[in-house]
């Protein structure tokens, strides 16, 4: 295997570890809600607790991994999040409070955050231009996969062992991949610039184009997370579905995503631009989610049909947006733009959670699906026009 697939593999499979145990809380809702007796206002809660975490850590990883490169930085905070993690399954087991389990999850997501600001740059610094597109899709398949993991394994293990038993398994997965990282990642060689050299412009100054980029990637991350992260209680509650059935179908719904994200890598590599494919998802986005909403007000066999493509084609734009970040950065400035960026969307899906589940107790689920409706109309709006056919290089690929 060429070692930039190697770089690839190891990147994917740690992002994965982290959105599974970052993204995985709204698959144990149904237990939470039945066993500890929370309400779903105090479930977003914990939802957003991993993200929140991430949020507050992600500019000191990047930092970070700009100084000792990013195989340690992986390393060494998916393992922090792994033991941070079985300290959590360890609270829950004897009965610790939900105050107690929100903080560990915090800063089990404030050590996953070096995953999220060191594996687009190790997977960007060993590809070329003309790849780029089709690896970061791939990289970016990571959230649905690692979504598609949590939604697969949390009702069941939490139906068999315990909440407790479903955070253990998180853990063990996050310590595994740490591992991996640690023995077989490489950093790519990055270009140095001479001691003469003038400094690289400010890409942020005298143009709009990359705060437009960040802004819409925020606003997706909306429909995003209001699809899949209430998904698995609207079926129960809409149409009686099982937390497991429910969970297994959502699995299948973040595979899908996985497919979206690595077709629309590819469509931007063919057309030579990634902004005008992740305009036109985003208009795609903002019909079928109104399609979602309708079956949730008028709940069907349909409903279960309209959430699984929802889900899918909310995940599409994901690779699109950090790939046309990086690149309109350039080298010098691509990874102080990814952090700006990452932190963006995550800042959004930590409140999207606890603001949705509120709109939800209000209103119902159909006018929360609306309204993420009607924001990914806001981002395709938002989208810059791209003229450029050219992307910028990033890194010296090896």
């Amino acid at each position: 295997m060429p070692r930039r697939w190697l770089m690839l593999a190891l990147g994917t499979a740690a992002q994965t570890a982290a959105c599974a145990f970052v993204y995985g809380v709204p698959y144990l809702a149904a237990t939470l809600r039945d066993t500890a007796h929370l309400t779903l206002p105090q479930i977003g809660l914990l939802i957003a607790c991993p993200t929140a975490g991430l949020v507050a850590a992600l500019v000191v990883w990047g930092a970070a991994a700009d100084r000792y490169g990013e195989r340690v930085v992986i390393a060494t905070g998916l393992g922090g999040a792994a033991a941070l993690l079985a300290v959590a399954a360890g609270a829950v087991g004897t009965g610790g409070g939900t105050t107690a389990l929100g903080a560990l999850l915090a800063l089990a997501g404030a050590a996953g955050a070096s995953v999220y600001s060191a594996s687009g740059r190790l997977v960007m610094g060993w590809f070329s231009a003309g790849e780029r597109g089709l690896a970061m899709g791939i990289r970016q398949t990571a959230t649905p996969l690692g979504m598609g993991v949590a939604a697969l394994t949390m009702p069941p293990l939490a139906a068999a062992y315990g909440v407790h038993g479903a955070f253990g398994f998180l853990a063990a997965v996050c310590g595994v991949v740490a591992c991996l990282v640690a023995l077989f990642a490489v950093d790519p060689v990055r270009p140095r610039t001479g001691p003469g050299a003038a400094p690289a412009a400010n890409p942020y100054r005298g143009s709009a184009t990359l705060w437009r980029i960040h802004g819409a990637g925020a606003l997706l991350v909306v429909p995003q997370f209001t699809a899949g992260a209430f998904a698995l209680v609207l079926l129960v509650d809409t149409r009686g579905w099982s937390p497991v059935g429910a969970g297994r179908l959502i699995a299948l719904a973040q595979v899908l995503g996985a497919c979206f994200r690595i077709a629309a890598g590819r469509w931007s590599d063919r057309v030579g631009s990634r902004l005008r494919p992740m305009r036109q998802l985003a208009v795609a986005t903002a019909v079928v989610v109104v399609a979602a909403a309708v079956t949730a007000a008028f709940p069907s066999p349909v409903t279960a049909a309209a959430l699984v493509l929802s889900i899918g084609i909310t995940a599409s734009t994901n690779g699109l947006s950090f790939t046309a970040t990086a690149e309109r950065a350039g080298p010098s400035w691509s990874g102080r733009a990814l952090g700006v960026h990452n932190t963006g969307q995550n800042l959004t899906a930590a409140v999207v959670p606890p603001l949705s589940a509120a709109l939800i107790s209000a209103t119902g689920y159909w006018p929360a699906l609306a309204a993420a409706a009607a924001v990914a109309c806001g981002a395709a709006a938002l989208v810059p026009m791209d003229t450029s056919r050219t992307p910028t290089a990033v890194s010296s690929v090896p």
